[in-house]
């Protein structure tokens, strides 16, 4: 499975804030005391303030930063959350994050089928990423099932799309073992029952 590429600037900003410095303590958000004249002492600029404004309606695209530090710092809940806002907002990267949790049973048990639904929806919003992971999908049969001529093919839209990932493996004759890293082998493997 591949993920949209992240910027320099992205990568030290996530570093930053998922420092042991600034993490917060997700439990904590929209604990805050409001009565007639609004909330007393309320979160500016932190991460709970942006989680406290998606939960009041407004979304915008560094939610999609924080879901990625609520996911690699273990808060699945809290990532799930971020990801299905933005995902029903149709954003095709949030969808693929989705994915990712589906499929290895973060925050929730492992569940191919919806992994494979939402790289099928990440697809249809645009994203070559999308393709690209519905493709292998389909060309496994994890989630949905195995038909190499529509995997290939939709393997074949990413790479118009411009996703490298996808050319590769048309370069190398669909081998999956060229875009797969080995420790997920066990994952692909056909159950005889």
């Amino acid at each position: 499975m591949r993920f949209p590429s992240l910027s320099a600037p992205g990568v030290a900003l996530l570093t930053i804030l998922a420092s042991p410095v600034v993490a917060q303590d997700f439990g904590q958000c929209g604990k805050h005391v409001s009565d007639a004249h609004g909330t007393h002492n309320p979160e500016e600029l932190t991460i709970c303030s942006h989680i406290d404004r998606m939960r009041q309606g407004e979304t915008h695209p560094v939610l999609g930063f924080i879901g990625y530090i609520e996911a690699k710092a273990g808060n699945h809940d809290t990532a799930r959350e971020i990801f299905t806002t933005l995902a029903d907002e149709g954003n095709s990267s949030a969808m693929t994050w989705m994915a990712w949790m589906e499929d290895n049973g973060l925050g929730g048990p492992e569940d191919a089928e919806a992994a494979a639904e939402w790289d099928r929806r990440s697809m249809e919003a645009g994203s070559s990423v999308g393709a690209f992971n519905y493709g292998l999908d389909i060309l496994r049969g994890r989630g949905v099932a195995y038909d190499e001529e529509l995997g290939r093919r939709i393997i074949e839209r990413a790479a118009a799309l411009g996703d490298r990932a996808a050319q590769h493996l048309i370069d190398n004759d669909f081998d999956l073992d060229s875009v797969t890293p080995d420790a997920d082998e066990w994952k692909y493997e056909k159950k005889l029952f």
